[in-house]
């Protein structure tokens, strides 16, 4: 398994990649610090394509909405499952990216461990991911 995270925050960044390894040693994980970043690693490297995009909202310059508008206008990751991780529990928000093609929708969990359990749950196929996630 590949997962990739688009996220500004360095910190939010680190701790997604640990939770990740304590979810599953055997899967890898890109990051990206802004949506520009993502888009042209996602472009040039032509035989990288991640089985999961996790996308922050909130960062400078391209948002994670626009960024999501592109990366469904992509062939090649248009059907790649995205995730909205961010700190937003608007409506609005949910709603928005649910019409622009996310997957899912999670608000960064409070804990590490629920981080840990939502991976776990995701990287496993289960249909109840995570109870504050929102799956479309």
């Amino acid at each position: 398994m590949k997962c990739f995270l688009i996220d500004d925050d360095q910190d939010d960044r680190e701790i997604f990649s640990a939770a990740l390894d304590a979810a599953d040693p055997s899967c890898q994980c890109m990051t990206a610090e802004s949506a520009e970043s993502a888009l042209r690693i996602l472009d040039e490297e032509a035989d990288y394509a991640p089985d999961f995009i996790f996308l922050d909202l909130n960062m400078p310059l391209m948002d994670g909405r626009a960024c999501l508008a592109e990366l469904r206008k992509r062939p090649k990751i248009d059907n790649i499952t995205v995730i909205i991780y961010t700190t937003s529990s608007h409506s609005k928000d949910i709603e928005e990216t649910r019409r622009l093609g996310a997957s899912h929708y999670l608000v960064k969990p409070a804990s590490f461990n629920g981080l840990v359990t939502f991976l776990k749950a995701l990287l496993e196929g289960k249909n109840e991911i995570y109870e504050p996630a929102v799956q479309f």
